[in-house]
């Protein structure tokens, strides 16, 4: 099925092939999933013989899989990347997602190829460019409002698809040009095994020393949420809506794949132009709520502007909703005021001074109207700060995770059947919804019923039982001459025949994305010099951007050459915006008007400090640092070895 201009596709992470499967069931037209190597997620890498499994599965509802390959490359990496690219193509693999330039000097199979959101997409430019050299679907950065999504769209050609982040959690550096992890632990953001140093506790510091705020978690983010913006960014341009979570559980991505499918289904319903990229309808056995799985509260960033509240300052866990006041305190038992029910297992959490504190339910009695009796799974006594009016949060409902648990999701496909007689027997044909056709035939002696109406009441009921197929029924006709006598044994095996054949040829039918080809003569990049932010950490890289007209070009941060301060990460949160400390705030301006600018400030950690500076005229900070002693005298990173495990032939 060719991706077209009209339609929409809601994308999914899977951290295994299994939770790939389950993201199509609850609604996902198409599913990313790391291989073995080099996936931008060091613990969620997976055999490419489990990817071919997910593979059939999808394209049975012409739904595609996308393999992310979006890892900067050592040259030593460069052959097994190559190599890697050919068993996922081999394993029928959809696309992949890249964020290497050095992948494209390569001798690749036909694949189409995406542009990872670690390209940093941000500019038009950038973006036709991208769009130029052959990649198909370009993931745009988060950081853009409405405005900029539109005028990239304007900007690249028709048969360029925009893909956009509309839930999970949110990198606070634009994605790409973030260094932090690799300056101070020597694990790179960009090779996949970013330690999270956004998530740490911060003091903020001005430019005279004096403590603005004091241990906050002030580079942590809300998670994103556009669950209010999808008719916005439909018509700002955006196309494959991508929800984040390659490392998450198979709960959250049921819960979030199966809410967006929702919104979007809405607005295939009241948008008649519009249309769902992949086939079938699902139907959920549950009802979703985003705010039942992680988050660390919500927030639409960018896309409507600028806002003051996108910070989780406060923790960087998920609090949960609110649940209710502890109103009495026992031995070993606490009691609560809620009007929710409570279970067995729930986890519960309450803020004391600047943290949270979780604990969970081991047994819960329902004690009065509204009033719950919670045994803890530590002493009562031992939890910090817990007294009558203390407010708990419930971040773990255990009942709804159950249901979870359970089988959750059905996907089918809307079918038509016409039963007739032949010469030599009887025949069943089936019609899909995308036009797809099969039929199966039965060589049988007919008899004439000796009961007619009881002989087509079994007719139709054997040929209605679709159940456990990828199919459902919406009509039946039957023509014939007159009721013949047919045993169910050999209509079940003319409906289960005839299945097969239809499923054979949806299968056979289904098209593979072509790989774009680059425009000739080859495209000329934006910028004629790259510094280390361009990311160039190999020599076919090197060589792509020499191909676009680049003179100038510095070695990515990972190749150890930036000894001195730079900026390990540029960001479009702003803390002094955050503390109304912006100059543009205080001259009440919306825009850049003159020379506007802000003095430095500083973010300590312990024995870790580092300088903020502030680009007013881009609107962006950026957080000073170098890279520490011990590891400028690491030599960059070799290969390591990895077992591709190839699909078997069938």
């Amino acid at each position: 099925m060719r991706f077209r201009a009209n339609t929409l596709e809601l994308l999914a992470p899977a951290k295994t092939a299994e939770i790939g499967r389950e993201a199509i069931l609850h609604g996902a037209d198409a599913v990313y999933i790391g291989g073995p190597a080099f996936g931008a997620r060091a613990n969620a890498g997976n055999p490419v013989s489990e990817i071919a499994g997910l593979v059939e599965v999808a394209h049975r509802y012409h739904a595609r899989i996308f393999a992310t390959l979006n890892t900067l490359l050592h040259d030593t990496e460069l052959e097994p990347a190559r190599k890697l690219v050919h068993e996922l193509y081999d394993a029928g693999v959809d696309a992949l997602i890249v964020q290497d330039m050095g992948l494209l000097q390569l001798d690749l199979p036909p694949i189409a190829l995406h542009a990872s959101t670690q390209c940093d997409i941000r500019t038009r430019e950038k973006a036709r460019f991208l769009a130029e050299v052959g990649f198909s679907q370009i993931v745009l950065a988060r950081e853009l409002t409405l405005r900029e999504i539109a005028e990239i769209r304007a900007a690249v050609p028709e048969d360029t698809v925009l893909e956009h982040f509309i839930h999970g959690a949110l990198c606070v550096a634009f994605s790409g040009q973030c260094n932090i992890s690799h300056a101070h632990t020597g694990r790179s953001a960009n090779r996949g095994d970013c330690s999270q140093a956004c998530r740490l506790p911060y003091t903020l510091e001005d430019e005279q020393g004096r403590v603005v705020s004091f241990e906050k978690h002030l580079l942590s983010l809300k998670d994103n949420n556009q669950s209010d913006n999808l008719n916005a960014l439909i018509d700002a341009g955006v196309r494959s809506f991508k929800i984040e979570g390659r490392y998450k559980e198979v709960g959250y991505v049921k819960n979030i794949t199966g809410h967006y499918r929702r919104l979007l289904d809405e607005i295939l319903e009241k948008r008649p132009e519009l249309a769902r990229a992949s086939s079938g309808h699902t139907r959920l056995l549950f009802t979703p709520n985003p705010d039942k799985t992680f988050h660390r509260g919500s927030t639409d960033y960018f896309t409507l502007g600028r806002q003051a509240d996108i910070g989780a300052f406060d923790t960087p866990a998920f609090v949960g909703l609110p649940l209710g006041l502890v109103s009495k305190i026992g031995p070993d038992w606490f009691e609560i005021e809620a009007e929710d029910a409570l279970a067995n297992g729930d986890g519960l959490t309450y803020l004391h001074k600047r943290g949270v504190v979780g604990l969970q339910a081991n047994t819960v009695e329902a004690v009065g109207k509204s009033l719950w009796r919670v045994r803890p799974n530590e002493p009562v006594a031992t939890l910090p700060g817990l007294r009558p009016g203390t407010a708990l949060s419930r971040n773990r409902d255990h009942a709804w995770e159950q249901a979870l648990n359970r089988n959750s999701a059905e996907r089918q496909i809307d079918i038509w059947a016409g039963f007739a007689e032949t010469a030599e027997g009887f025949e069943l044909t089936l019609h899909d919804a995308d036009g797809m056709s099969a039929s199966a035939s039965l060589a049988f002696e007919k008899q004439a019923a000796r009961e007619p109406d009881k002989a087509e009441a079994t007719l139709r009921g054997q040929l209605a039982r679709f159940g456990g197929s990828d199919f459902t029924l919406l009509e039946l006709t039957i023509a014939w001459s007159q009721p013949w006598f047919l045993p169910a044994s050999s209509i079940n095996k003319l409906r289960r025949e005839a299945v097969e054949r239809l499923q054979a040829a949806r299968v056979a039918a289904y098209q593979r994305p072509p790989r774009k080809a680059a425009v000739e003569p080859p495209a000329t990049y934006p910028e004629q010099a790259l510094t280390y932010l361009a990311n160039v950490y190999n020599q076919a890289a090197r060589g792509f951007y020499e191909r676009h007209g680049v003179k100038l070009i510095a070695a990515a941060y990972e190749a150890h050459e930036e000894t001195g301060e730079v900026s390990l990460m540029i960001t479009k949160h702003c803390l002094r915006y955050s503390f109304s400390l912006c100059p543009k705030q205080a001259k009440g301006v919306t825009g850049v008007q003159g020379q506007v600018r802000a003095e430095p400030m500083a973010l300590v950690n312990g024995n870790e400090r580092l300088t903020l500076k502030f680009d007013c005229r881009a609107c962006e900070m950026h957080v000073i640092g170098k890279m520490k002693k011990h590891l400028l005298k690491t030599p960059p990173p070799t290969v390591v070895p990895v077992v591709f495990h190839k699909r078997q032939p069938n």
